[in-house]
């Protein structure tokens, strides 16, 4: 028996060497290895979880060999001493070995889990942007889960190899028909490494690491690669739902394609479905195969043995059902899948014409006959019947966790859908979300429009009654938001709901007394068309239609003439601005947005919208012509783009002389990444990591950024701090920019988070049209911050 108290591991060299070894456990063996190897040198190894203590090798000739730390050596609390504590390095050093025979490029390394620097094995393969993770200490699936997300942030797939057997490697037999092992087996000194696939029946056929493939697909033995050829498709959850169903089929609606609930058995089907005591929905349906497909023109009953299907991540849902029955016409009536036709006329199906005649039903038996009539033309939907339909097909959105786009919607729906005009399709969208609550989220926001939010959005937000909808620029975040409440809501089950997002500006407005100009001609007005004088306080609430008709007319001129703004000359502008004051101020009263003196809001009350459309219409005629009529904001913005890139090429000749780069290519990394950063900083954003421009062959992001941050001077913006690494954050090695470039690096994340946000307003500044005073910089030099010298 082996005694595992007993040293059996080490490495050479020295205590932080990578290099293992297992000391032979017999005498005979010992002597040879010391005959091979004379000058070795034997360490308690730091990557082994050692003390870093110097070890000697003991022959015995009663017991098993072993190494043993030195009489005056501290006390060692290394846990593992056996075979099996370097099977890390050894993977380790035969990856690599395998990667320089397959003349691979990619990275190897050890990491440490929680337990021990022997926990795991990552491998980085750049050019296919590929992970191995040799997993070899125990994982549950919430940290697998964890740990997939992280590794997935910067490659295009991953493979997993799991030392031993538990219930995630099931997880992966039953999700992908196989699972990647890894074993290791002693060799004299060595210990040779096998990858395994293990089947769905638990056998593993092993093959030895340096007879394995490495390709874009990931690590390859002849057994793997037989079972991804043949593995069937991975199987769906399966939940059992209790109460039973109601559903009707919908053959007008197609089902989507490479829907992961297909199978060659059973059919695959759109119907709208009622749950027991539930509202009706609208979803796949999976229907035994060796039977025909039902009429659509019938309700149909599951009573047991429905079950819900429920996919690997957002890809949706669907009900399979063993045994279904039709439901009599009373039944099917109940249920509001179905209504009786008009006595004098036939039942025809709606939408599949029957290809034989079929007997009387027994239990209907005064059913008519179908005929091989056509199927009529659907009536067109009635504008109740349009919005009704329109508010479902984006539930089922919600439901299936998707967004949706208005041509979608013409084919799902109705295809007059898709002869409507923007403020058609606006007003229908009102009437589809209308009234707005709390508690219900906005439909509308699941619609897409290239991608982003639809561009009337902020008017149909503004006639629901979303304040400050009509003058936020933060609608697209706000539909962002509102999509995951719709998700939240309508899902299956159903979680709680986010709040919903608050358009109010994040700074606050200081009260200040405005002085409205009343238009030109409007006190004679009053005297006129006999007008009282007002002696009491009306509220908005007290509107009539007339009224409010006037503040959608008022917002959408204010909208216009706002977006006009930056176009404008000085003139024009000043005169918009002077019209856009005492209605934007109205306006903010009227929705409650803003905080005034008591004055003013006294006075709010007795003014109208009508009061200022005149104004700000004329403000308006007065800017289109100054717009058709000059090209001079054209000119200044070809001479700002012009200024821009020159200083961009300043600024990247003196990162390129900085960075000492003997290479051109290398000077080229940092002149190319510098131009990106500077039209961000125009532009008043930032760039994720994943979408720097950097070019093939580039040194590394960090090296570029701290070349480009170096040249730029002691008093110039970081132009790093506009990168973003994972949610949004500053990236990991931010610190380290810091250092570089001769900056004192802050000890807690918030002082770091301020840096970052300064330098980021700092760079706006800089790189503005027009560029604007640069704020002061948070952060101090690092000779600064330096401890003086007595």
């Amino acid at each position: 028996m082996l005694d595992h108290r007993l040293v059996q591991t080490a490495v050479i060299g020295h205590k932080s060497s990578d290099h293992p070894v297992i000391l032979p456990m017999d005498a005979w063996e010992l002597d040879r290895w010391r005959k091979a190897h004379p000058g070795y040198s034997y360490w308690c190894g730091l990557q082994l979880d050692g003390c870093g203590g110097e070890l000697s090798d003991r022959r015995y000739t009663t017991k098993v060999c072993h190494f043993a730390h030195h009489p005056t050596a501290p006390v060692c609390h290394r846990k593992n001493n056996g075979e099996s504590s370097a099977d890390h390095l050894f993977i380790k050093r035969g990856v690599q070995r395998l990667l320089g025979e397959r003349k691979v490029k990619g990275r190897v390394e050890t990491r440490d889990l929680g337990t021990g620097p022997g926990d795991a094995v990552d491998v980085y393969l750049p050019g296919t942007r590929r992970r191995l993770r040799f997993q070899l200490g125990a994982v549950d699936y919430r940290a697998w889960r964890r740990a997939d997300d992280e590794l997935a942030a910067d490659a295009d797939g991953i493979d997993w190899i799991f030392s031993s057997e538990s219930p995630i490697t099931q997880q992966f037999v039953g999700r992908h028909g196989y699972c990647l092992r890894v074993r290791c087996e002693t060799v004299g000194g060595e210990r040779r490494v096998h990858i395994g696939a293990e089947a769905r029946d638990r056998t593993v056929s092993w093959t030895p690491l340096e007879d394995c493939a490495v390709t874009p697909s990931g690590i390859l033995t002849p057994d793997t690669e037989k079972i991804r050829l043949t593995r069937p498709r991975p199987r769906p959850t399966v939940f059992p739902l209790q109460g039973g169903l109601a559903f009707a089929l919908a053959p007008e609606v197609d089902v989507p394609a490479d829907s992961p609930f297909a199978a060659k058995d059973r059919h695959l089907l759109v119907a709208d479905v009622k749950p027991v005591d539930g509202p009706i929905v609208r979803a796949l349906v999976s229907l035994p195969g060796d039977t025909e497909v039902p009429p659509a023109e019938h309700v149909y009953r599951v009573a047991d043995g429905a079950r819900l299907l429920i996919g690997e991540g957002a890809v949706g849902w669907a009900v399979e059902a063993r045994r279904y029955t039709r439901l009599n016409a009373h039944d099917a009536q109940r249920t509001g899948l179905w209504t009786p036709p008009e006595p004098s006329q036939p039942v025809v199906a709606p939408t599949v014409p029957e290809r034989r005649t079929r007997e009387p039903d027994p239990v209907n038996a005064a059913e008519p006959i179908t005929t091989h009539e056509p199927p009529a033309a659907p009536a067109p939907l009635t504008r109740g019947e349009m919005v009704t339909a329109v508010r479902d097909a984006l539930a089922q959105h919600a439901r299936l966790r998707t967004t949706t786009t208005w041509e979608t919607l013409s084919r799902t729906v109705s295809p007059a859908l898709a002869q409507y005009s923007d403020t058609g399709r606006r007003d229908l969208l009102v009437a589809v979300d209308s009234p707005l609550r709390e508690h219900v989220p906005v439909l509308s926001s699941l619609i897409r429009d290239r991608g982003e939010p639809l561009p009337y959005l902020f008017r149909v937000l503004s006639e629901l009654g979303v304040p400050r909808a009509a003058v936020s620029h933060r609608i697209k975040r706000w539909a962002s938001v509102e999509t995951e409440r719709a998700f939240a809501a309508y899902g299956v089950p159903a979680r709680a709901m986010p709040p919903r997002m608050s358009l109010e500006p994040e700074y606050s407005v200081v009260a200040q007394p405005t002085v409205v100009r009343k238009p030109a001609g409007f006190a004679e007005h009053q005297r006129t068309t006999g007008h009282r004088k007002v002696t009491g306080q009306r509220g908005h609430g007290d509107m009539g239609s007339s009224d409010v008709a006037k503040v959608r007319h008022l917002r959408a001129l204010v909208t216009e003439l706002e977006q006009m703004l930056p176009t404008l000359g000085k003139g024009p502008r000043k005169r918009a601005r002077k019209a856009l004051g005492p209605a934007q101020t109205w306006l903010a009263a009227y929705d409650g947005t803003t905080r005034i003196t008591r004055r003013r809001r006294a006075a709010s009350v007795r003014e109208r919208a009508g009061d200022f459309v005149l104004p700000v219409q004329q403000a308006l005629e007065t800017a289109k012509k100054s717009v058709g009529a000059s090209k001079q904001n054209e000119d200044r913005q070809q001479a700002a783009r012009e200024e821009r890139l020159r200083r961009a090429a300043d600024l990247g000749s003196r990162a390129k002389r900085a960075t000492h780069v003997s290479h051109v290519a290398a000077e080229d990394h940092v002149d190319q990444l510098t131009r990106q950063l500077v039209d961000v900083a125009a532009e008043g954003r930032t760039v994720a990591l994943k979408d720097l421009n950097l070019g093939s062959g580039a040194p590394g992001a960090r090296h570029v950024l701290v070349a480009v941050d170096r040249g730029s001077g002691t008093e110039a913006p970081l132009l790093s701090a506009l990168v973003t690494g994972k949610e949004g954050a500053p990236v990991v090695f931010f610190r380290d920019i810091l250092r570089k470039v001769g900056l004192a690096v802050p000890q807690t994340d918030e002082a770091l988070l301020k840096i970052w946000r300064r330098e980021q307003e700092r760079a706006y500044a800089a790189y503005g049209n027009p560029p604007r005073p640069l704020p002061p910089r948070l952060v101090p030099t690092a000779s600064q911050t330096a401890p003086s010298r007595t």
